[in-house]
C-alpha cells in the first residue's frame, strides 16, 4: 500500500494526540493524596463522560468506552484495515479464548467480549457454533477447528490458550508481512521474542517438559526456538546465559540478579522497548506507523491510569506505583 494514503488519516490521528493526558496530570494522579482526589483529575479528562457516579466501579467502563469509540472511529478509515487489526488481534485472540470456553462448558461469557474494531460477538459465537465464516478471516476459523479437535481429544481447557497463543502469534508476523513495513515488522518480531523469554522463564519456574513448552513457544520471532527449548531443560540459570549473548542483553540486565528474573518487571521492559519503536512515527507524515503509535499510546495510557486508581484503592506508596508505570513514545 502507498504511504501517501495515509495523508488524510495522519491529521486526525496528531489531533487525537492531544487527547492522550499529559505526563504532568499522571505525576500528579501518583502524588494524589488519596482516591477521591485521583478521581477529581481523572472526571476532568476525556474519560470523565463516561463515569457514573461510583467512580471506582465505572473507571474501568470509561477506559474501555473510551478506546472503542477510538477504535470506531480508525475503522471507518484507515487505507488498510490490517493496520488497526495488527493492533487489536489481540482483542480477537482474547475473544476467541473467552467464548470457545463458554461453548464447550455451555456457559455464557458474553460480557468478556473486548471491541476489537472489526468482528462482533455474535460473528464469533456464530463462526464457534457452525464452524462456518461469519465473516471470520480463515485463519480464525482454522483456530477455532483445531482447539475444538485438541478438547475432543484431550478434554483439557488449558490446551486451548496455548493453541490460541500461538496461533496469534503466527498471525502477528503474517499481517506484519503484508503490511511490509520495516519498523513495524521488527516491531512485532520482538513482541515475539519477549513472548517466548517470558513465557520460557515462566516454563522453567514451573518446571515444565520441554515437550510442553514445544507446543506453547512460537517460531516466528528471531530466537530460534530450540535454543529456547535447550534452556528449559538445564534451567533459569542457562537461560540467563543465552539471553546476554542475544541483542536483548542490555534491555534485560538490569532485572537479573542473584540469576533470576523478575517476571513482572520484564513485562514491563517489553511494553517499554516495544514503545520505542514507534518514536519514529512523531517526525512521519505517512505510512501506518503514526496511528499505530496512537494505539499503542492509549493502550498504554490505559494501563498507567489502571495501575494508578488500583494502586491508591489498595494503599501503594508513590514510588512502588512508579516503579511499575510504563513509559509512553515522545515522555
Amino acid at each position: 500500500m502507498k504511504q501517501s494514503t495515509y495523508h488524510e488519516l495522519n491529521p486526525l490521528v496528531r489531533l487525537k494526540e492531544l487527547d492522550l493526558l499529559a505526563p504532568e496530570l499522571m505525576a500528579r494522579m501518583i502524588k494524589a493524596e488519596d482516591l477521591t482526589e485521583v478521581e477529581v483529575l481523572f472526571r476532568g479528562t476525556i474519560y470523565g463522560e463516561f463515569l457514573s457516579d461510583d467512580f471506582y466501579e465505572s473507571f474501568e467502563e470509561a477506559l474501555g468506552t473510551a478506546q472503542d469509540n477510538l477504535l470506531a472511529e480508525l475503522v471507518k478509515i484507515i487505507p488498510d484495515p490490517n493496520v488497526i487489526w495488527i493492533y487489536t488481534m489481540r482483542f480477537t485472540f482474547h475473544n476467541l479464548k473467552a467464548l470457545i470456553k463458554a461453548d464447550l462448558l455451555d456457559k455464557n461469557f458474553d460480557e468478556l467480549y473486548i471491541y476489537d474494531g472489526f468482528y462482533s460477538l455474535e460473528q464469533i459465537k456464530t463462526a464457534i457454533r457452525t464452524g462456518q465464516a461469519s465473516g471470520l478471516p480463515d485463519i480464525l476459523l482454522d483456530s477455532i477447528r483445531e482447539v475444538r479437535e485438541h478438547f475432543e481429544e484431550s478434554n483439557s481447557l488449558q490446551g486451548i490458550d496455548i493453541i490460541l497463543d500461538r496461533k496469534f502469534l503466527y498471525c502477528q508476523r503474517k499481517i506484519a508481512d503484508t503490511i511490509n513495513e520495516p519498523e513495524l515488522t521488527q516491531e512485532v518480531i520482538s513482541f515475539i521474542d519477549f513472548t517466548n523469554i517470558l513465557m520460557t522463564a515462566r516454563g522453567i519456574k514451573q518446571k515444565r517438559s520441554r515437550n510442553f513448552m514445544s507446543t506453547a513457544l512460537s517460531s516466528q520471532g528471531s530466537i530460534p526456538k530450540e535454543e529456547l527449548l535447550d534452556c528449559v531443560e538445564v534451567g533459569l540459570e542457562k537461560l540467563i546465559s543465552y539471553l546476554r549473548t542475544t541483542t536483548y542483553n542490555e534491555i534485560i540486565e538490569p532485572i537479573i540478579e542473584d540469576n533470576t528474573i523478575d517476571l513482572s518487571q520484564l513485562e514491563r521492559l517489553c511494553d517499554d522497548y516495544l514503545t520505542s519503536f514507534y518514536e519514529t512515527a512523531q517526525t512521519q507524515a505517512f505510512g501506518p506507523l503514526p496511528v499505530l503509535a496512537l494505539l499503542n499510546a492509549k493502550a498504554i495510557e490505559t494501563k498507567n491510569l489502571r495501575l494508578i486508581i488500583t494502586g491508591k484503592r489498595v494503599g501503594l506508596t508513590d514510588d512502588q506505583i512508579r516503579e511499575r508505570m510504563r513509559e509512553t513514545y515522545g515522555t
